[in-house]
């Protein structure tokens, strides 16, 4: 099964572009920021809360950066001005990471200072290994100044729990969000093993919650939805303690449960005119979902 969906990756970039369009529709709320607050007010009536990801990543030019920053700003506007319950996550290789650390940090800070200006909260989402050490100093300088600003950390790097550890001792509380992780990477920086991955998901989100952090438990996994609770149940937390997160359009059933049993939940909604390479990215990097994705284009 892993070759074939591996084979099904490989070929999904000469699909025509509008058949990946209609499929990905389910997953990507589309090009403007009214597709996305209009999804984003669905999910608001749903119980559910919501963070705006502009899509757009690794730019080469500071210009690139730049209309990414203004992009952001006005999806900060539009979330106050109409009053949806909805953060921000940014990538730092689209505000210009790759190209100078302290002019794509010049950017951030900006956006970050307009953030709690608006009452708001911006997530700095990790990409591959090239990036993970500056995503975690960004994080650090950031929080020096800034309360609302939070890391994502992924559950399949071996460095992971030493770095989680070492954010916790330094400073105010810490805000993360947890994920398995989905770039491919080298087995001596990854985690290969399934259960691995699930083992050490779990270890660090127990030592994120034993040390009063905030998270964003992020996955689709019913077996660590329910390593979370029993941790939950464990250390007599709060609802206001953690919440869940899920990408749009990915099982919602167990969202729906999730949010039954009343505890609190956040959709993750990219939008923006790079949809087509985040959506063929997604599916190289992911290969198990590509044969879900060629089923529900047969039944599209």
């Amino acid at each position: 099964m892993r070759l074939i969906n591996g084979l099904v990756a490989k070929t999904l970039p000469v699909v025509p572009k509008p058949l990946v369009r209609r499929v990905s529709s389910r997953y990507i709320a589309g090009e403007s920021i009214d597709d996305a607050l209009r999804v984003a007010r669905a999910l608001n009536q749903q119980g559910c809360m919501v963070t705006l990801d502009v899509l757009g990543e690794h730019v080469t030019k500071r210009e690139e950066a730049d209309q990414a920053l203004r992009n952001y700003l006005q999806a900060l506007e539009t979330i106050a001005r109409e009053k949806v319950d909805s953060n921000i996550s940014i990538k730092l290789t689209q505000f210009g990471l790759k190209l100078d650390f302290d002019f794509c940090l010049g950017n951030v800070r900006r956006l970050v200072q307009r953030a709690i200006e608006l009452g708001n909260f911006v997530r700095i989402d990790m990409e591959d290994t090239t990036c993970t050490a500056d995503t975690l100093r960004f994080y650090e300088m950031l929080r020096q100044e800034f309360s609302n600003v939070g890391v994502v950390v992924q559950a399949y790097l071996r460095r992971t729990l030493a770095d989680t550890r070492q954010l916790m001792q330094n400073g105010a509380p810490a805000n993360f969000r947890l994920c398995k992780g989905i770039y491919i990477e080298p087995r001596e920086l990854a985690f290969r093993d399934p259960e691995l991955v699930r083992r050490n998901f779990t270890l660090v989100l127990g030592e994120m919650l034993r040390h009063n952090a905030y998270v964003g438990i992020a996955t689709h996994d019913e077996r660590l939805v329910w390593d979370a609770l029993h941790l939950v149940d464990e250390l007599q937390l709060p609802k206001s303690a953690y919440e869940f997160q899920m990408l749009l359009g990915v099982d919602e059933q167990l969202r729906d449960i999730i949010l039954a049993n009343g505890h609190r939940l956040r959709i993750y909604v990219p939008f923006g005119k790079h949809w087509y390479a985040y959506s063929v990215r997604r599916l190289k990097e992911n290969p198990e979902i590509a044969g879900h994705v060629l089923k529900n284009m047969f039944r599209a």
